[in-house]
Formats: structure tokens, sequence, C-alpha cells
């Protein structure tokens, strides 16, 4: 049966059913996610921040910015009269952002400044936006940018006349405020050196979280092509994106990752979830205050200087290697840009030889080193690999290969620390015995300690017997079915390939069961899960034995020339045996269209909206009444009325005569085929995010319609209207008075405003109208009873006195007035559903305005002008006529409209928000059109 022969109980079931999956998804994405494991960052001393003062030109022209130098106690009282000797690092805010962030990035670096006794320290800068909502409103962008770079030549300027004054600062940018560091490439007198490193932090990279206006758009396009284009400015700059993982539901990762055309040798894009150190999510404020984080950068910052210039390294390839150290394998020691080849086993230590394949040693109160040595040549025949693990996590090298050895001892050995990973209990290393044909021996270090309790672990092993294949559940099975192995051999780490996992609509619990021989106490084992193609591991740890539960999803997915299988790696302890299940989550996978597509949900709810307004027309011109809302909306939402037209239209985008015509027409490209470019855009999302939008759009109507009723009583209660509008007039002086000063108002102030005045005098008259109806009724009811009592009591009289008694009963207004008003209410409800959109859209404009009012009475640029314009006259029209009592001809042209502007809304509007506006005034205006003509 279709919907369109569904009882309305049947069809409030199949949209309330949407609606619950859609909150199940938003639940998923804002709720279930890890708990905060980051370390809150306190001052040791009060916090303090020096206004820089600007020159007069830079106030007159951004009179709502500032900069700051973030200072405490001692340090800021030195610095009061800015005499500055250290390296400069300018902190800017994002969305909304304030430039007292700046506080955990600075007071940490003044602490690792104060223990090497201020041999360097870094003299940490803040720009203060004045929190403008720079994400959802585009026309400032350009002016922070070129702010930033008057800040940059002022901050150069303060340490001129000194022996080793910088030449460049570093940028540490949150949120938007990394892509307006970004865009400083994109100024025509910027100049490429003045910025050497740009670390950012939870920035939207590859396109706007909400794009709703042009100016954002193209904002990102100018600096994503320059990027792509100019390689030569982008190569001296390194580039670090962290993102903040699933915890981040504001900038999912996805978008925090730097586009692949930039110059993959001087950028590095992580999660923060694998940041060795941090392995944590972090939320979208968190990721500027997580203590472990923002140690990571300090650590990153330290070792960038040159000892040389008391600066930041000149050398990109220094740069990449220290980022690499902190932020992708730190291997548990120090950096050193060379560190020395070959080391001299010396000391008189005692030299151990181990012949077992699998070893294990505890040490507690060590008072005498030791070396350990493994010969090669007996396990080379037998084995591929080799594994061993430290839990002491000090810095010092631990594991050697021999390459010069006399008869019991080893004289020389290759540091293979470096190829140690640090773990959050233990450091690993695992090694190819195979690329290593020069080594005779392995030799494990173990230095004299006192009180500390350590364990060294090693193991030789066949790669093929640790390695097994786990293919994932179908999305289809709901987590009804379960994919299941069980890891029998014994050992230090095991390899779980998760085959044909690369979407990022699959979404997976891993559930890993450990069973132990013995009940001797023994290190958590570590869980990993790794994915090859981005840097966005996840790490668990989990004590043993014990049943662990860990989420399975991706922030980017699978490139289509990739070959590789993400894996979960098991750091285990050697007497003990692993059972993984993995089902599909659906809960999830849900979250996961979500938290990819969640931001086009405004397109598909508008789509649905518009298929129900054109099935109301349809319906006034073949009955002459207007269908409700909701009914119109079960009847006229069918998917394949849209579906289809796209997915033709994106056919035929492929083949080179179509897309030359598409071209030659100035169309835009569509936005689903931009998507699928970016591996975002997954088979039967835009069915689902239909379906979805299908769900709201009905719920919504229902919501405004009880709105409306509910307001209407209340102004009942409180007014008691006598009648209807006797003012049939469509133009007054008094309307053309308001239409001229709203239009005035919207060109000289704000369109947003003018918008937002106009939507709330429309729900007025609306609820004014209602409440006539609701009396209207009530005075027909009590004359229906009065007519029904007076002709029982007369009956058997005469004809000729009937006369009198329709005149006694005479009703104020006829029914078939009342039922002209209502069908003209059901039209303005939708109506009033497509504005209530497009107010929503505009809000981020107006408190943007208002935020800034004391400086700017204008917005410029607005980009709701145009819309409110336009607006302004239709809805002073639609407002003041009967929306049914249309006789024009025009009506059988606008019946046909909302079709293919649904169809368009869907195409072209997923990308771009800021579009919606235009697709919804095209068919109101021809309706407006059709009132007057």
């Amino acid at each position: 049966m279709g919907r369109e022969g569904m009882f309305p109980g049947a069809a409030a079931v199949l949209y309330g059913a949407l609606a619950a999956l859609v909150l199940l998804g938003v639940r998923d994405v804002l709720f279930l996610y890890e708990e905060n494991r980051c370390s809150m960052t306190y001052m040791f001393e009060y916090p303090e921040y020096l206004k820089i003062k600007l020159p007069r030109k830079i106030l007159r022209h951004y009179p709502a910015y500032e900069l700051y130098l973030y200072g405490e106690g001692s340090y800021a009282e030195e610095n009061r009269n800015l005499v500055l000797t250290g390296i400069p690092v300018l902190f800017l805010p994002g969305n909304a952002g304030s430039y007292k962030q700046v506080r955990s990035l600075g007071s940490i670096a003044l602490r690792k400044a104060e223990d090497l006794d201020f041999k360097y320290h870094f003299d940490v800068f803040s720009v203060n936006f004045n929190e403008e909502l720079v994400a959802l409103y585009g026309g400032s962008l350009q002016r922070q940018t070129r702010f930033v770079h008057e800040c940059i030549k002022v901050i150069l300027k303060l340490y001129k006349g000194q022996g080793s004054a910088p030449s460049s600062v570093a940028i540490v940018g949150h949120s938007m405020g990394g892509l307006v560091a970004r865009a400083l490439l994109t100024l025509k007198n910027f100049k490429a050196e003045l910025i050497n490193v740009l670390v950012t932090q939870a920035t939207p990279h590859n396109a706007p979280v909400m794009p709703l206006d042009q100016y954002l758009t193209d904002f990102y396009t100018a600096v994503n092509h320059h990027w792509s284009l100019k390689a030569q400015d982008v190569a001296n700059l390194t580039t670090l994106s962290v993102a903040g993982g699933f915890r981040d539901y504001q900038v999912r990762s996805g978008l925090a990752l730097l586009p692949r055309s930039d110059q993959q040798s001087s950028a590095l894009s992580v999660v923060s979830s694998e940041v060795p150190r941090v392995w944590a999510s972090t939320d979208h404020l968190s990721i500027v205050w997580c203590k472990e984080l923002i140690l990571a950068t300090v650590r990153a910052f330290f070792d960038l200087i040159d000892e040389n210039t008391k600066q930041i390294t000149q050398d990109p390839q220094k740069r990449m290697l220290v980022l690499n150290h902190h932020f992708l394998k730190h291997p548990a020691k120090f950096f050193e840009e060379r560190p020395q080849p070959v080391a001299e086993l010396t000391g008189a230590l005692t030299w151990i030889t181990i012949k077992a394949s699998k070893w294990s040693y505890t040490a507690y109160n060590e008072s005498d080193g030791k070396y350990f040595t493994f010969p090669l040549s007996s396990h080379r025949k037998s084995y591929s690999h080799v594994h061993c693990q430290n839990s002491m996590l000090d810095t010092n090298s631990w594991i050697y290969g021999c390459v010069n050895s006399s008869s019991s001892m080893c004289l020389q050995g290759v540091d293979l620390s470096w190829k140690a990973e640090l773990l959050p209990t233990v450091k690993a290393v695992t090694l190819k015995l195979q690329d290593y044909p020069s080594l005779t021996h392995l030799v494990l270090h173990v230095p004299a300690v006192n009180g500390n309790k350590f364990t060294l672990d090693c193991e030789f092993f066949n790669e093929a017997s640790r390695t097994v294949q786990l293919p994932v559940t179908h999305l289809f099975s709901f987590g009804f079915s379960s994919s299941k192995i069980v890891l029998n051999s014994t050992g230090l780490i095991h390899n779980v390939q998760l085959q044909h996992f690369g979407q990022i609509y699959q979404a997976f619990k891993l559930y890993v069961e450990s069973h132990c021989q013995s009940f001797k106490e023994r290190k958590p084992s570590v869980y990993r899960l790794h994915i090859p193609w981005s840097h966005e591991d996840s790490l668990t740890l989990s004590q043993v034995p014990s049943s662990t539960e860990i989420s399975a999803k991706l922030h980017v997915a699978q490139p289509e020339n990739d070959t590789t299988v993400p894996v979960l790696n098991i750091y285990s302890s050697s007497d003990c045996q692993y059972e993984v299940t993995i089902r599909t989550s659906f809960l999830q996978v849900l979250g996961q269209v979500i938290r990819f597509h969640g931001g086009t949900l405004p397109v598909y709810i508008i789509s649905n909206i518009l298929l129900a307004y054109g099935r109301q027309l349809k319906s006034l011109i073949s009955t002459g009444q207007c269908s409700d809302f909701v009914l119109a909306l079960t009847k006229a939402s069918k998917p394949y009325k849209v579906e289809p037209l796209v997915n033709i239209v994106k056919f035929l985008l492929g083949l080179n005569w179509f897309k030359g015509i598409w071209d030659a027409l100035f169309l835009p490209e569509l936005d689903a085929v931009t998507l699928s470019r970016q591996d975002v855009w997954f088979p039967f999302v835009s069915l689902i995010l239909f379906m979805f939008g299908s769900g709201i759009a009905y719920w919504g109507g229902i919501l405004l319609d009880s709105s409306i009723r509910l307001l209407s009583s209340l102004w009942v209660a409180l007014i008691r209207p006598s009648g209807f509008p006797t003012d049939d007039k469509l133009i007054t002086q008094r309307r053309l008075c308001i239409a001229a000063f709203m239009i005035f108002l919207s060109w000289t102030t704000c369109g947003a405003l003018a918008i937002v005045i106009t939507y709330f005098h429309y729900v007025f008259k609306v609820i004014k109208l209602h409440s006539s109806v609701r009396t209207e009724l009530s005075v027909l009811n009590t004359h229906s009873e009065q007519i029904s009592n007076y002709s029982h009591k007369e009956t058997g009289k005469s004809c000729g006195s009937m006369g009198g008694v329709s005149e006694a009963t005479k009703l104020p207004v006829s029914s078939t007035a009342v039922d002209r008003i209502v069908d003209s209410l059901k039209m303005h409800f939708t109506v009033l559903n497509l504005l209530t959109w497009i107010v929503l859209l505009s809000c981020p404009s107006l408190i943007y305005w208002l935020k800034n009012l004391r400086y700017h009475i204008k917005l410029d640029p607005d980009p709701c002008r145009p819309v409110a314009l336009i607006l302004v006259i239709i809805v002073g029209i639609l407002i003041n006529t009967s929306t049914t009592k249309i006789k024009s001809r025009l009506l059988k042209i606008a019946v046909y409209l909302p079709l293919p502007l649904s169809v368009a809304v869907v195409a072209l509007a997923p990308m771009h928000l800021y579009r919606i506006p235009h697709f919804v005034t095209i068919p109101l205006s021809l309706h407006a059109l059709c009132c007057i003509v």
C-alpha cells in the first residue's frame, strides 16, 4: 500500500518512526562518546592580558579587534614595557572564541621555559575577534585575515634592534582561526616567510560545517584553491592539523584533515586519539585546554628551536621530523635530529645470553645493570619477526642490534629504540628480521634501577601465525548477526584484519574477551584500532581477563586506489587467549549518517514542504479547496518524485556532451558530485535523508499548527476579536508605509532583521485570523443550536411565519465565508512553514549584526539583503490577501513549479544552504503574483 492510501494513524506512525531514527542518530553524535580523558590546565599564577597598542590606521579600519600579550606574575610585569626577547607565537580564536583561550598554551609554555631557566622562551600573543560567529557568517573572514596580517607586522616590529630578532611568527589557530591563518597566503601583499609553523586545532579545512552564506563558501574555495596551486608558498610553511575525534560533534574530524592536494611533505593531519601521550578524543572546546595535547604542542615548539638563532628553525625537514616525533610515532626518547647511528655498548655490566624464542623478565630494585642478548642466527630460519615490550617508560635507549661482537658480548650496536613506539603502558617494537641481515644479536639493556618495578618481554614469531582475518558484518544485519574469531595461540601481539571495512556509513561494535591461564597479576592489554590510510587510530586500555567493547567507525573513507585493511592490534599478555566478536551497530550507523550529513537535513525538509505546497495548489485548482498541510505532505512526499531525477542528472554529468551543455548554461556543479569526489556520498544516503526530511517536515508542521492554535486560544481569551477584517484592499497607505519601512530597514541595517520582523508580523496576522475563525465558528454553532430549538417549538405553525424566524436568526457570517478563510489559513500555515526555515537560516547573520551593532549599524556584506527585499514584498501581498481565492491563469503555472524546485534544492543546496531561500522565494513570488493579477 502506498503512502497516499495510508490512514492518518498509519502516517503518524511512519513519520514518527522516521523522526525517532533522526533523534537516535542525533543522540549517538551528541551524547554517546567516550568520557573526557583530558586533564584540565591550571595556571600557577594569575593570568594577565597586556593589550598591545595598535596604530591609529589599524584601529580605524578594525575597531572591534584587539591584540594581546599573555603573561603571568613576574613575567607579565617584565613585559609591560614591551621589551621582548622571546619567540613570538600568535593564537587565533575560532568561531565565537575568546582571546583568553590562549592561557593554557601560554601558561604551559611559560612553565616549560622556567624549567630551562629561560634559555629559550615564547612570547604568546592572542587576537580578540570580538567572538564573531565566523563559522556561520563568512562576511568578516576576509577582514579577520587582513587584521591578522597587520598584527604579525606589529609583533615583529616589537623585536626590532635585537641581535637575534625573529623574522617570522608561529601561529596556533583554533577552529576557524586555523582557516584564517591559512588564508594569509591568499593576500596579495603577504610575504609567505612571515609564518613558518602553523598548528590548527579542530579547524574545518575542507569545507564549512554549515554553508549558510556565499561569502563563507567563496572564502573556502579561494583558500583551498590557492594552497593547491601555489605550491611554492606552501612548501616553506609547516602545517599541523589536529582533529578532536568523535567527541567533537561540532567539527567532524574528516573536515579537519588537510586537503589531500596540499603539500604532503610539509603538512601533517592527525586525530587527537592517535597523538602519543594523549590517546584521547577532545571536544571542540577542550582541544584548546587539554593538558596532554597542549604539552605535546609545547614540547614540539621547544624542539623546533634552532640552537644558533634561538628562533624556530628555518629547516622544513627538521620541522616535519619534530612534528612526526611528537604527534605521530613517539619512540619514548627525546627528539634528536640526527641520532647516533652506532652506539658503544660499554660498561662493567652482566651479559646474559637468551636462546629461547619467548622470554620475560621482571625486575625490582635492580642494583646492577644487565645486557640480555638474543642470537639471531638460530631464529632467522624459523621466525619472521621479533616483538619486544618494555614497561619502563623513561627516555633511555633499551634495545640494540649488534653489529660488532666479541666472544660473549657486543661491542657496538645500532640503537633500535628509535623504531619503538610509545603505548599507554609499554614501549614496544616489532622488527622484521629480513630487514636487518647484518645484525648478529638483539641486545636488551636493563639499567640499574631502585624502587621501580618493570617488565621486559620478547618473542620471536611468524607474522602469518599472528595475523587473522575477520570479515565485518553486513550493514543491513542491524546487529542481529555477528562474526567471531578465537585467537588460540598465546603471544605478545596479535593482528586482526577487519575485512571489507572502509566506508564511513559502516559502524561496528567490537567485543574482545580475554581468558588467561593463571591468575597472576598482569599489565593491562592495549587494543589499537589502526586505520592505515589516515592518522585516526584509537587506543583502548583493558585489564585482563576481561570483556571490552570497542567502537569501530571511520572519520575518512578508504581511498579508491588504497588496498590496505584496518587492523585491530592486540598488545596482550603472553599467557592469555582472546576472542574477538564484531557486529553492526545500527545506532552508530544512524550516528554516522547524522555526523556526515545532518547539516543537509534542512535541504530535504524544504524539499518535502515544497512537494506538499505543490499538492495544495493542485487541490486548489481541482476542487476549489486547499487541503491540510499534513494531509498534502502524506500524499505528495514521495522519494521517487525527486531522487531518480537527481541521480539521472548526476549520471549524465559524467558524459562529456551533457557536461558541456551544463557548463555552457553556467549551471553550478551538482553537490552530490562534489560529495562523491570527497568520498562521503555513499549509496542511498540521499534517499535516507529524504525520508528523514519527511518525518521532520511532518512533525514540524504539526508543531507549527499546534503553536498557532495555542497562541490563537490565548489571543481569544485576552482580546475577544469581534470578526473578520473588513479591509479587502490590497494597497493602502498604511501597508505601503510598512513595506517601505521594512525595505529601508533591510537596506540600511540588516536584511535578516527585516526577515525576522516580517516573519513575526505574518505570524501575528495568522494568529489574529485564526482567532477570528474560532470566534465565528463558535457563533455559528450557537446559532445552529438556536435554529434547531426554535424549529422544534414552532412545529405546526403556518409557513408565513417562517420568514420571521429567518430574520430573527440571521447569521453574522455565512459558513461558506468561514470555510474560505479556513482554506486560506491552511495555505498560510504552509507559507509560514517555509518562512520558518528561511528565518532559521538567517539568524546567524542577525546575531552577528547585533553583536557588532556598536561598531557598525549596517551589516556589510549582507547575505540576506537580496532575499529580504523580495520577501518583504511577497509576504506583504500574501498576508493581506486570501491565498486561496485566486482566479489568475498563472496559478496553473504555479502548480508545476514546486516539483522542479524540490528537485533543484536537493541537487544544488546540500553544500550551499544559502541557496534554499532563493528556491523558496520563486514559488512564493509566483503565488503572490497570482493574488494580484
